[in-house]
């Protein structure tokens, strides 16, 4: 059974999370072929002040 776990930066509309969680069932399904009943994503939105690049804060950019 598929799990992917998706952290990101920021927030993502309702609309946004519907439409990465469908395209990435589909590949499964397609790519590796892996029933989408058995496909399982969970979306972590951190804030920005959690995330840095190049030893910055995002929300310092």
């Amino acid at each position: 059974m598929p799990y992917v776990n998706i952290r990101i930066a920021g927030r993502l509309s309702r609309e946004q999370k519907a439409r990465i969680a469908e395209e990435i069932t589909d590949t499964l399904a397609r790519i590796a072929e892996k029933p989408a009943s058995y496909t399982y994503i969970a979306f972590d939105e951190l804030p920005d002040e959690n995330w840095a690049i190049a030893g910055k804060l995002l929300d310092e950019q």
